[in-house]
């Protein structure tokens, strides 16, 4: 990277922390299997997978917690959410609330995913002066993805315009504490998080630990 590259970067990261810029990032993982009915079989698996989100916090490696809400805010142990729902995420020692609600859903023969946006608690729905209980704004997103193309499975977490949720009514009194996470905290883990994620879902953490 040359000196131009390296201010501009440097100008790029700076508006980020103001919360005047965003980011867009992809994390993905894949696994190749032998004949193309294998792969179709284990896209059902990864299916369940990438759907029930209750277990994502058993994740060897994966230390965020991820509790799933329905749409009236009650705790719920369905292994398949529907839009509307809501995850709560805590992160890694850490007692900060993150909370995103899933805006959409996608399954096809090959592919399945959800969307989801950071959002205020479902318990805040009603009340005038919602906070974005979140460290990211409330137009970022994070889409989580499984596919399948011949005999490979892919999985991704796609997050876009991740922007720290630092300015406004919408941070509340959180500005500061979003910055601080969204900077720190969360930018040392965030690679990690979704690499083990991601290779969860296409089963690689599974076939390490059965050869």
């Amino acid at each position: 990277m040359g000196i131009k590259d390296m201010f501009e970067s440097l100008k790029k990261e700076i508006k980020v922390v103001q919360g005047e810029g965003t980011k867009d990032k992809v994390y993905s993982n894949q696994n190749e299997f032998v004949d193309e009915s294998t792969a179709i079989q284990e896209l059902e698996r990864a299916k369940q997978k990438l759907f029930d989100v209750n277990m994502w916090t058993k994740i060897e490696g994966f230390s965020s917690e991820f509790r799933l809400y329905d749409a009236n805010g009650r705790r719920t142990t369905t292994r398949k959410p529907e839009i509307g729902f809501f995850i709560e995420i805590i992160l890694p020692a850490s007692t900060l609330e993150n909370w995103v609600k899933i805006t959409d859903i996608r399954e096809e023969p090959n592919l399945a995913e959800f969307v989801v946006h950071p959002s205020e608690q479902p318990q805040a729905q009603d009340q005038e002066d919602k906070v974005i209980e979140h460290f990211f704004i409330k137009e970022a997103s994070s889409t989580f993805r499984v596919m399948r193309e011949g005999k490979t499975l892919h999985a991704y977490e796609i997050g876009k315009n991740e922007g720290i949720n630092n300015h406004g009514d919408e941070a509340g009194d959180r500005a500061l504490l979003n910055t601080l996470v969204a900077e720190g905290g969360w930018a040392g883990v965030q690679g990690l998080q979704w690499d083990n994620l991601t290779r969860y879902l296409v089963h690689l953490e599974e076939m390490e630990t059965t050869d």
